[in-house]
């Protein structure tokens, strides 16, 4: 067995985006007997603000048989911009000066691409190979998000090409990555697909009703319920305008906003007076199932643009809950290919609130339909999203990063 340290900047108890599924690699590595230690910042996410109780410049803890050392890092109100890169560069840098563990392999994981360049100059001084597993597309949220175009964008793709070519081998989270990952001058050979897993259990037989009620959910309101990160690439002020063309038409829709992230005030604020509306504070992760199961529709909604940077996680949880989904995104964006597999949803395109109002009311109408689309979400995540296969997968592909060291 050998010993991997993990370079990322997001783990549990944070419960959304990447963390889930950086916690369930190392914890499926340390469970096939290797020895874990992961390297991570102070949890921040989704609220974009430092989690109680966390105070000085690192903390050593034990999640199970994984060791963590968690490190501090400068948290901006904002998580575009210069302060999103001093954001991942204070985690870059002290990682690099107090990470530097005896490892037989380095995992990094990417986003914060500035965390790879760290992680590579670990394996460095370790002579240890590097993978990488690339949840996001960085220099694609550059251009689609940041709109970072000529010398800039340029320049953070030249570095993407860089560090991920310097990588033994790369993990793709969604096939269309690995197209992308290929552009960016990273052999195929050394890609291999692992998509993200439905890391929540099933709702609970006979929830519906009773979180319906206890969140004043009438019984003629169709719940449209958007969960996750409130920030730039959701795009929910898409969201605001539709509930504005809810009320106008007098519409059963009422659109609910579940957690918490960087735009959450501005959002709440362009909402005020909007009784279509509704933001809610995260739930506990063992009421979480049952919410999303409360709903009419689950939604996803991105920013236009949005091509090929980035795979939704909650469309995870969204299968799992077993309730038809409406998605706001681009045609040949890796949401679209994700819904199109699975024939649990509906597409229509981002920055239409006028159509998203309307495919949600055309569904609502629908309930054999909405049925079916349901029971597919299910069996897709059952079939092709289940954890013990991620699990299977990275340690295989842990096995293929150790076994030159351990042959020499």
């Amino acid at each position: 067995m050998a010993r991997v340290l993990v370079v990322g900047l997001n783990y549990a108890p944070e419960h959304a985006g990447i963390a889930p599924y950086t916690t369930g690699m190392a914890r499926a590595l340390a469970e096939a007997g290797h020895e874990v230690h992961v390297v991570a910042g102070f949890p921040y996410y989704p609220q974009w603000a430092l989690a109680p109780g966390y105070r000085g410049l690192r903390t050593l803890e034990r999640d199970g048989a994984v060791r963590l050392t968690r490190l501090r890092h400068y948290v901006p109100g904002s998580s575009t911009g210069v302060r999103r890169i001093l954001h991942e560069a204070s985690f870059a840098a002290h990682a690099w000066a107090r990470g530097r563990h005896r490892a037989d392999v380095v995992v990094a994981v990417s986003p914060s691409l500035l965390s790879v360049a760290a992680a590579a100059r670990i394996a460095r001084a370790q002579r240890a190979p590097l993978g990488v597993v690339v949840q996001d597309l960085y220099s694609t949220a550059a251009t689609e998000v940041a709109d970072l175009g000529g010398r800039a964008g340029g320049a953070v793709r030249s570095l993407e090409s860089r560090l991920l070519r310097g990588a033994e081998a790369v993990v793709a989270v969604h096939a269309q990555f690995a197209e992308t990952l290929t552009g960016l001058g990273v052999d195929r050979d050394r890609i291999t697909v692992i998509p993200n897993w439905a890391h929540i259990p099933r709702p609970a037989e006979g929830s519906r009703e009773r979180v319906r009620a206890g969140l004043a959910w009438g019984p003629g309101e169709v719940i449209a319920l958007h969960a996750g990160n409130m920030g730039a690439k959701q795009h929910l002020t898409n969201l605001v305008a539709a509930a504005r063309y809810a009320r106008e038409r007098r519409s059963p829709v009422r659109f609910v906003l579940l957690g918490d992230g960087a735009q959450r005030a501005e959002i709440a604020e362009q909402a005020r007076g909007l009784d279509t509306l509704t933001i809610l504070d995260p739930v506990p992760d063992e009421a979480f199932p049952d919410v999303l199961a409360a709903a009419d529709a689950l939604l996803v909604n991105e920013r236009p643009g949005l091509h090929t940077m980035c795979a939704p996680s909650k469309l995870t949880s969204y299968f799992t809950a077993g309730r038809p989904i409406v998605a706001a995104t681009e045609h040949d964006s890796p949401a679209a290919a994700e819904l199109a597999a699975s024939g649990a949803g509906v597409r229509v395109p981002p920055g239409a609130p006028v159509v998203l109002l309307d495919a949600i009311t055309t569904l609502a109408q629908d309930p054999r339909r909405c049925g079916e689309l349901a029971e597919r979400g299910r069996g897709y995540a059952a079939a092709r999203l289940n954890s013990t296969d991620a699990a299977d997968r990275y340690r295989a592909w842990v096995s293929t990063l150790t076994e030159p060291s351990e042959s020499t």
